[in-house]
């Protein structure tokens, strides 16, 4: 919006309430501050929040035939609202098991996922699958000592149900070893840090003895694994570990009459080509291994979808690699393959694409927020370069939201402006005030319009 003179921005957002994923992916113990960052941008007279406006073909949604006469240009970043799913018995029949992106919604106060209400006290152990960020948050919120969480803005209820949980064991499980693991720096040191949490060691084997020659990122995950926690396992009242070379097969019940988790079965593997290569694959040695466990998050990553409507109107989307096919700098492609590295893939006129939709769940919110500067980067390049965009003649040609309300009106859609998430926000922190927290999260739509009634 800086970068091109007069340019006006509108912003679609499903929920009434902005920021996405730091508002309700981000653990509350781990406030960011890129909030700060987007006030900024928002109060601009040429910034339009659009919020409780969803993109789609049902009939409180707005369909995106809609914004294509009116804008010059549209840019997707809509995140990946999919879990990728293990596809192993158990996963779909079994109670106890959850998805960590559902259980990370719960607890940040994410609508779609008020009603999860996990059990976590049918048992001590759980074991979370998969060993990014995303499965240390969830180990961590377990472990984590509720009053602590209390004064953050995690929800109120999630509270309650950690305060009842049994959990006082947690493995995060990955089929790989430490140097191949996703996690961060400042994720693992965090969880070994966690007061009166004890740290199960690591098998020696799977860490170099020379950690001197390693990369900086490497090097110091390592030496984070190797000195462990200050609280021992042996006293601790709680503890967790990450366990290596496993990849799960099934999920068994407690009984042959019980539908609860009872144990994860995983199976074996070894490095290939080496322990100690960042690339290694994990290979399956046929040997099993049965971890008692009441409690279950599959945490192996996310996926994008297409949106109702991109095959009518000529948007490509790549189902095999979740992302919309793009040149890598944010150009919406003619290319299912994915990624242009040909060049023989042409940009459609007024189509970008930024975040995990345009290159798939991996980095972090700073790395996020990069790739965001670098479509925008491109948008300026191409205004500027005098290419094709959009302008669909017409007489709502360039007209924006004023071009699309009378349609979202007809179809019973309610838009949220800033100003109207200024009174929730308002009231959430009123809320939070009279708790002792920084924030008080409505959990349900109805709520959060509530305020505006």
């Amino acid at each position: 919006m800086s970068k091109i003179e007069n340019s006006v921005v509108d912003m679609y957002e499903h929920l009434p309430v902005p920021f996405g994923l730091v508002r309700f992916g981000v653990a509350p113990d781990h406030p960011e501050n890129c909030e700060e960052k987007f006030e900024e941008v928002a109060e601009s007279p040429r910034f339009n929040f659009i919020g409780n406006i969803a993109i789609g073909d049902h009939q409180s949604a707005l369909p995106l035939r809609s914004l294509l006469p009116r804008y010059d240009a549209i840019l997707f970043a809509y995140g990946a609202s999919r879990d990728r799913e293990l596809g192993i018995p158990g996963e779909d029949t079994l109670k106890g098991i959850y998805s960590a992106r559902a259980f990370v919604g719960w607890y940040n106060g994410l609508p779609e996922y008020a009603d999860l209400a996990p059990d976590l006290t049918q048992g001590e152990e759980a074991v979370v699958i998969g060993q990014g960020n995303v499965a240390l948050d969830v180990a961590r919120i377990l472990l984590q000592d509720p009053e602590v969480l209390s004064s953050t803005d995690i929800t109120g209820n999630a509270v309650e149900t950690l305060r009842k949980s049994k959990i006082n064991r947690v493995r995060v499980v990955g089929r790989r070893g430490p140097l191949q693991a996703a996690f961060t720096i400042k994720e693992i040191r965090e969880l070994t840090k966690l007061p009166s949490v004890g740290f199960h060691p690591i098998d020696e084997s799977l860490l170099p003895e020379d950690l001197s020659k390693l990369p900086r990122r490497p090097r110091r995950i390592m030496e984070i694994l190797k000195k462990g926690s200050s609280a021992s396992v042996l006293s601790a009242p709680k503890s967790w570990s990450l366990d290596f070379c496993l990849s799960p097969t099934s999920f068994t019940a407690t009984s042959s009459s019980s539908q609860q988790l009872g144990s994860v079965v995983f199976e074996k593997t070894s490095l290939k080509p080496q322990v100690f290569d960042p690339i290694a694959k994990a290979i399956g040695t046929g040997e099993s291994i049965d971890i008692p466990a009441s409690l279950a998050f599959r945490s192996i990553g996310y996926k994008s979808e297409g949106l109702p409507g991109f095959p009518d109107l000529g948007i490509p989307f790549n189902d095999r690699l979740g992302i919309i096919p793009n040149d890598q700098l944010g150009r919406v492609i003619n290319d299912n393959e994915g990624w242009s590295k040909s060049g023989a893939a042409q940009h459609i006129p007024g189509m970008y694409c930024a975040g995990w939709v345009k290159r798939g769940p991996t980095g972090v919110i700073a790395s996020t927020m990069q790739d965001a500067f670098a479509t925008a980067d491109a948008i300026t390049e191409d205004w500027y370069g005098h290419l094709p965009f959009l302008n669909i003649e017409g007489d709502n040609m360039g007209a924006g939201w004023d071009g699309v309300k009378g349609e979202a009106e007809t179809r019973g859609c309610r838009r949220v402006s800033w100003q109207d998430w200024k009174k929730i926000d308002a009231v959430e922190k009123g809320r939070g005030r009279s708790k002792g927290k920084v924030r008080d999260k409505f959990t349900r739509i109805e709520d959060m319009l509530a305020v505006l009634d």
